[in-house]
């Protein structure tokens, strides 16, 4: 991909990263219901994997934010593609509940539409040392957009079990060995990671720190993503495949299908993120792209058929994810440079940490037959956390533009 200028060319090496996870958590995402089923375990118990892998990436996040900065960026990310590995080894070769609730809890697994582990705020912080100004939110657009696709393209990868049913290799089979796939992906990641310049080695950057002057303004915005990641737990891909498996009797191959055509469109929308940006500024293409998605997924909720549903869902994907990019770079140009990996693994944090109660919410909520609960609670929590994001930073926003 051709960087925008003023770009250091490592971020090559996270896009590219990011691009191999990617592929392979739109694929598990959607994959991982369907394989607990298969392994015999129920919708509660597929909504408690969710949220030990939510749970964990948090705590791990927290400890980021706290302790990494006396590690360095580039060790902490070899450190992460080397658990990687192991997750996907270990989820291939698990049965038991207890050992697999485990390995989500301590491994890497990413049930949601977005990236809630513990990469997310290293690579954020890493990339924010590679520009500055709006090429850094143009790079941060090119990140997501890049995790965008190949999350979209994955989706498609949820047939390969099917097919390779088909050809006579037992379905479980054929899952455990997507799994294995993406324990080998672990290792090629790790091995990008270890090309990234060593910043310990003398190269000028700013040294990483605690939090310090921009704790108060780091920890509203913590709070408040707090809000917005419990109500997208309620629905993380995972419960959504889920959802449309109990809702319309979905075949995991057309599963597969629908959250290709979302993942590209929400791709697009994040590529289009910057420029709305610099018209309408960060804040508000937040809080004005990210209410009417919300709308858009509470209808869906009593959609009477597939079309409809799906329509709303798309149209909700083209909406939803555009503060992605802009709140990573809301959140870059309201803290220090020195504070940028603290600030990003404190808020971070509550993308998993309070998500990490919704999933098993969630699954209870399927489990139960409200079909329509977790939607709708998804909804309008999310469309509250807007409206306060809005009053608690638009003085602040306007003085930035």
């Amino acid at each position: 991909m051709i960087l925008p200028a003023g770009v250091a060319p490592e971020a090559r090496l996270l896009l590219a990263a990011r691009a191999l996870r990617a592929l392979n958590d739109g694929c598990v995402a959607i994959l991982l219901p369907a394989y607990l089923l298969a392994l015999g375990w129920g919708k509660w118990e597929v909504g408690l994997i969710s949220s030990a892998t939510l749970l964990g990436s948090a705590l791990a996040t927290l400890a980021v934010g706290r302790w990494g900065h006396r590690w360095g960026l580039r060790r902490l990310l070899v450190a992460a593609g080397l658990l990687m590995a192991l997750t996907g080894l270990l989820m291939a070769g698990l049965d038991d509940f207890w050992p697999l609730l485990l390995v989500a809890f301590v491994g890497t697994l990413n049930p949601s539409a977005g990236d809630v582990s513990v990469f997310l705020p290293l690579e954020q912080a890493r990339l924010a040392e590679s520009a500055q100004g709006d090429a850094r939110t143009v790079l941060f657009a090119r990140y997501t957009f890049v995790g965008s696709v190949c999350a979209a393209i994955g989706a498609l990868a949820v047939a390969i079990p099917q097919a390779l049913g088909a050809a006579g290799m037992p379905v479980l089979d054929a899952m455990r060995l997507m799994f294995v796939v993406y324990g080998l992906t672990g290792v090629a990641v790790c091995l990008l990671y270890r090309r990234l310049p060593d910043r310990s080695s003398g190269e000028p950057a700013v040294a990483p720190a605690p939090l310090g002057p921009s704790r108060g303004v780091v920890m509203r915005l913590a709070a408040l993503f707090s809000l917005d990641s419990f109500a997208g737990g309620l629905v993380v891909n995972t419960l959504l495949a889920l959802w449309l498996f109990e809702r319309f009797e979905l075949s995991l191959a057309a599963a597969g299908v629908v959250f290709f055509w979302a993942g590209l469109l929400t791709a697009g929308s994040q590529l289009a993120a910057p420029w709305v940006a610099r018209h309408i500024g960060l804040l508000r293409t937040m809080v004005f792209t990210h209410i009417p998605a919300s709308v858009c997924l509470i209808l869906a909720a009593f959609a009477d058929d597939l079309p409809t549903a799906l329509a709303l869902l798309w149209l909700r994907s083209a909406l939803s994810q555009m503060d992605v990019p802009t709140r990573a770079a809301f959140v870059m140009a309201v803290v220090t440079p020195a504070e940028r990996a603290a600030a990003a693994s404190y808020t971070a944090v509550p993308r998993s940490l309070a998500a990490a109660l919704s999933p098993s919410l969630g699954g209870a909520l399927l489990a139960a037959g409200w079909l329509a609960a977790p939607l709708v609670a998804c909804g309008a929590l999310k469309i509250a956390y807007d409206l306060t994001l809005w009053r608690a930073f638009r003085r602040q926003a306007a003085a930035q533009r």
